[in-house]
């Protein structure tokens, strides 16, 4: 019986009554045929009498084998175990070999002769069992100290071994492993530099209005400054209010996109309709900076699947960020058309535009690029983060199409399909 909380999985734990049925019938199988020889041969009571010689002989050797493959400490290393098995074998041909020559009376000469010959082999075999344990040797040595160099923190290790065996499929199957735990480690690492940078930026980023508050408010408190101070200080305190209310909102709203906290109803969204209404909500804002707003819609009518006030945010998102970085007398774009099952939609601007290096790590709350490309000035710095979770989440894709001048951000949704 299995003791408590040990697991034994696999085929080892059904193989003892298969294994001793399979040794029955083997032994069976030989008595039948050797009876069968010997039948042709002496007749009925030679039969018998090699029946009541190899019987014990096999079924004795075979118990041995048993023994040793269910206690496999008993034998120790794999050249023991091949060479008990090489002794049970001839073992058993040299005691037949003896009891032969007293049951059926065949000369002393001819008996001996055979146990020479048998020695022989024994020795031959005993040596070809330890060359092909060698070999096997080899192979599990190579998989050990691999995983060993693997538990010492080596992810470089490749195990290679000399044969095409189950050996070899071990080590495949090690080596598919030690990838797996380099790629899970790699990530993990990227992931553990990505959050120590977020906390990096949000730290500096609440630290700025924190600061300016707590000398403000101090200034106050102690009578300090006049009244007409006060009345200046008074916008100021409230639009540092104001950014860190957005952080906080845009850092919430963002940890439940990842953590798939949010969930909105889906429907059929017009695009066309939508993003005149994110142009004509932003026009404001873009004819304050002197910057050129407009949209381009394909043909035909373009129907997303999925929620109207979260595509609104992508928009918004993406439309403010261009006009951010695109400067005076500059044109901003917004491109939707088609693209097989999926609608895609572009906001292009004529900004500076995003190097190549870039491009991946745009969309990474807080980062900020070579001279702030990705995110500088007012807002959290969290909308092109938030605009890929709400798209990740509609079962789409947004990224930074190469090309100069300017920036173009794409991103793709599914389209409406009729039920």
């Amino acid at each position: 019986m299995t003791r408590p909380g040990v697991h034994r999985s696999g085929p080892a734990a059904h193989d003892p009554p298969r294994g001793v049925t399979r040794s029955v019938v083997v032994l069976a199988a030989g008595l039948l045929l050797s009876a069968l020889a010997m039948l042709a041969i002496g007749g009925t009571d030679s039969a018998l009498e090699s029946l009541a010689l190899l019987a014990p002989l096999g079924g004795a050797a075979l118990t041995g084998a048993h023994l040793g493959a269910s206690h496999p400490g008993w034998l120790g290393t794999l050249p023991r175990r091949f060479g008990v098995g090489i002794a049970l074998v001839l073992g058993q041909l040299l005691v037949a070999v003896l009891v032969g020559t007293q049951l059926m009376f065949i000369s002393r000469h001819d008996a001996w002769v055979t146990a020479a010959l048998l020695l022989f082999a024994a020795l031959i075999a005993g040596r070809a069992a330890q060359l092909l344990a060698g070999s096997v040797r080899r192979d599990v040595g190579t998989i050990r100290d691999g995983l060993l160099a693997v538990e010492r923190g080596r992810r470089d290790v490749q195990l290679t071994t000399g044969g095409r065996d189950e050996l070899t499929e071990l080590a495949e199957a090690a080596n598919h492993m030690i990838a797996t735990l380099a790629g899970e480690e790699a990530s993990r690492d990227a992931a553990d530099a990505s959050r120590r940078e977020v906390m990096a930026a949000l730290s500096h980023d609440l630290r700025t209005p924190i600061t300016s508050l707590q000398l403000m408010t101090e200034a106050i408190n102690d009578g300090v400054v006049d009244q007409d101070t006060i009345a200046r200080y008074l916008p100021a305190m409230q639009t540092h209010v104001r950014a860190l209310g957005v952080l906080v909102d845009d850092l919430f709203e963002l940890s439940r996109l990842e953590a798939g906290q949010i969930a909105w109803s889906v429907e059929s969204v017009a695009l066309a309709e939508l993003v005149d209404d994110a142009v004509t909500a932003l026009e404001p804002d873009a004819d304050a900076k002197g910057v050129a707003l407009s949209a381009q819609l394909g043909d035909g009518a373009l129907s997303a699947r999925g929620s109207r006030d979260k595509l609104q945010r992508v928009l918004f998102n993406l439309l403010q960020n261009a006009i951010r970085h695109t400067p005076a007398d500059g044109t901003i774009t917004v491109h939707a058309a088609p693209a097989g099952p999926e609608i895609e939609v572009e906001v292009r601007d004529t900004g500076r535009g995003i190097d190549a290096g870039e491009r991946s790590r745009v969309f990474d709350p807080f980062f900020r690029g070579a001279g702030d490309a990705a995110r500088s000035g007012p807002g959290s710095g969290l909308g092109l983060a938030i605009a890929r979770a709400i798209v990740e989440a509609h079962g789409g894709r947004i990224w930074i199409e190469p090309g100069r001048p300017g920036t173009r951000v794409r991103f793709r949704v599914p389209a409406w399909s009729s039920p």
